[in-house]
């Protein structure tokens, strides 16, 4: 059964371990596997903070990063790389040192990684696509869904000038989430909800969410896993069940699978409509 969840961190533990001033201990959930995408290291609207305490705090025996993970669009226009960037490196190569597998499926805006697919940097796994089998034997294709967005193959040049114009959205979102935090609120995104509030882009998603549920179905497999679209969602189309992980720009969302191969979404900021620790139904996998 999936479900969809919005969590809020747990509490940091500040007391240390072995001696006087060492560092504090993490108190971790552990998960089979965690799926994130969407995070856009190198602009201003990544929330690096909040995945560096996401994965600070959640263990699993295998991470996907599903495209989209260094925005390497921005970093070709202007760089920027503040510390909080390296803390997420640093959270994903640890998990690697701890031993997690780590498998990564590029996506547009870390398309310079897609020719070296099949090769395997410092523990990482580059792939174009993955067939993720869970705890329950059910078979999803992982991938970044970038490929079923006409804007971005048949209209590249369009797709820069989106993504120019959603990064000066997102500044109005950073300004907005300054001020909130100034304020003791908890964090919301403008950008997000404007998404949901126009019809052409909700039209969109749902265009995008029908054709990716197909391409799956058409290979035989049971769902799919991606990102993209900065969208979470669990939802069964037709026969097969749909997955998005969201994104670290807006929604701050990862999906998680248990032991028992229980997918949810977790929020690591929850919106302030929604108290923390609830858990609604969302669709189940498809028997």
């Amino acid at each position: 059964m999936a479900r969809f969840s919005w969590l809020m961190p747990p509490p940091v533990s500040r007391r240390p371990t072995g001696t006087a001033g060492g560092p504090a201990i993490q108190p971790q959930r552990h998960h089979r596997t965690i799926f994130i995408s969407d995070v856009h290291l190198g602009t201003r609207g990544c929330k690096a903070d909040f995945l560096a305490d996401f994965l600070a705090k959640n263990a699993c025996d295998t991470l996907y990063l599903v495209g989209d993970i260094v925005d390497g669009w921005q970093l070709k226009r202007r760089w920027f790389w503040p510390e909080a960037h390296n803390r997420v490196v640093h959270q994903i190569l640890h998990k690697v040192d701890s031993g997690t597998r780590v498998i990564f499926v590029p996506g547009n805006h870390d398309e310079f990684l897609r020719p070296f697919c099949g090769r395997d940097y410092a523990g990482i796994e580059v792939v174009r696509e993955a067939i993720h089998k869970t705890a329950d034997g059910k078979r999803l294709l992982v991938l970044h869904g970038d490929q079923f967005d006409g804007v971005i193959n048949f209209a590249k040049w369009l797709a820069h000038l989106g993504s120019w114009a959603y990064d000066k959205a997102l500044a109005a979102n950073e300004m907005l989430h300054s001020i909130r935090r100034a304020l003791g609120l908890p964090y919301w995104s403008l950008s997000n909800y404007l998404k949901h509030a126009v019809k052409d882009a909700v039209d969109y998603v749902c265009r995008f969410e029908d054709v990716v549920a197909h391409a799956a179905e058409s290979r035989g497999l049971d769902g799919v896993i991606c990102g993209h679209i900065h969208q979470a969602r669990i939802r069964t189309i037709g026969n097969v069940l749909y997955l998005n992980d969201g994104d670290w720009v807006e929604s701050c969302t990862a999906l998680v699978e248990d032991a028992r191969g229980t997918l949810e979404i977790v929020h690591w900021a929850a919106p302030l409509s929604t108290p923390a620790y609830t858990v609604g139904q969302a669709a189940a996998l498809p028997a």
